[in-house]
């Protein structure tokens, strides 16, 4: 099971304000912790998103290459090779 974390963050001025805008009778949330929960999920699946896009703009350069740029490498090579 995943383990509960409790953080303080400090926020003023327009910051605070936009916070208070969007959590409460009239705003999205019902309080800050779901907000800045779901900022955090949104902002974990921008990254992912991103790692993806680039996942698949190698794999596409790849795929593209011309056959004869291609070698034979062992998988300990492959191995030396990522690590460097």
């Amino acid at each position: 099971m995943s383990q509960t974390t409790t953080m303080t963050v400090r926020i003023s001025g327009a910051l605070s304000e936009f916070v208070a805008s969007n959590v409460g009778e009239n705003g999205s949330y019902e309080n800050i912790s779901e907000y800045v929960r779901d900022l955090i999920r949104r902002d974990k699946e921008r990254a992912e998103m991103e790692a993806f896009d680039r996942l698949k703009a190698e794999l596409t350069r790849a795929f593209a290459a011309p056959e004869e740029s291609y070698s034979s490498l062992t998988a300990a090579e492959v191995i030396a090779r990522n690590r460097a």
